[in-house]
């Protein structure tokens, strides 16, 4: 029988630091208006913040290149795919990790969603159902995810591991192409909350293996640069930029 007692410490300390709007702060903002982010805290924590310079008009926006457009629309499913297979799982394993992560999921994918309406952008999750995306490669991979994770606590463990490692490869790599400052501040954020996920994911394998977690998609310097950084926030605080800042990283095939 599989232990259903995680490290509810870790999960505490990285799934809810994780998560990219502050939960104290949401009193701060009246109804109907949409969420704004800050880069970071004198702590070097990303946070929502409701007191940050207003963004600006719509009328004033620069248009978003190519890439920007491309990036947004990839991460707006990749995000939703994340919440979606952990959804999934908590319901299969009854696991509080993936309902705690799947909650900064959906604001991860939402944050998104809000720079596509923004700037007028389709949004290619607005008429999809659970577990179903535009994209094909990732809708073969949600369902190769689901089929992994529905084998064992451990396997959904390691899903969840997989989805972080990747999540962070794609943020980075179209952090390279990214000139927009709202663009870049919101995708840097994201990187830092999949980054908090991961470490927590980790420690949870080990938990239940009694084994240290050994990175599917990433090279292994990388990952241990993320799991080995000083603080809760990790990468944030380990002086790498956000945008690649590491050495090569394995490749995933899409």
């Amino acid at each position: 029988m599989f232990k259903k007692t995680l490290a509810i410490g870790a999960v505490a300390l990285f799934t809810l630091t994780s998560t990219v709007f502050a939960a104290s702060a949401a009193s701060d903002v009246a109804p109907g208006n949409p969420p704004r982010w800050a880069p970071g805290s004198a702590s070097g924590a990303p946070r929502y913040n409701a007191q940050i310079d207003p963004a600006p008009a719509v009328a004033d926006l620069a248009p978003l290149t190519e890439e920007e457009i491309s990036a947004l629309q990839f991460m707006r499913e990749e995000e939703k795919l994340a919440h979606d297979v952990y959804i999934t799982l908590y319901e299969k394993w009854d696991l509080r990790l993936f309902n705690n992560i799947a909650r900064s999921e959906q604001q991860h994918t939402d944050a998104v969603a809000h720079l596509l309406e923004r700037y007028d952008i389709d949004d290619p999750a607005a008429d999809t159902g659970f577990g179903e995306f535009v994209n094909s490669d990732l809708q073969a991979l949600y369902d190769d995810l689901i089929a992994q994770g529905s084998k064992s606590v451990e396997e959904a463990l390691k899903v969840g591991a997989a989805i972080e490692e990747i999540d962070i490869m794609d943020l980075e790599e179209r952090l390279a192409d990214v000139t927009n400052a709202e663009v870049s501040r919101v995708f840097e954020n994201l990187t830092f909350g999949s980054e908090n996920h991961l470490r927590a994911f980790a420690m949870n394998i080990e938990t239940q293996t009694g084994e240290a977690y050994a990175p599917q998609y990433m090279v292994q310097a990388d990952y241990d640069e993320i799991v080995d950084a000083d603080g809760p926030m990790g990468g944030a605080m380990g002086g790498r930029g956000a945008a690649g800042g590491r050495g090569g990283r394995g490749g995933r095939g899409f």
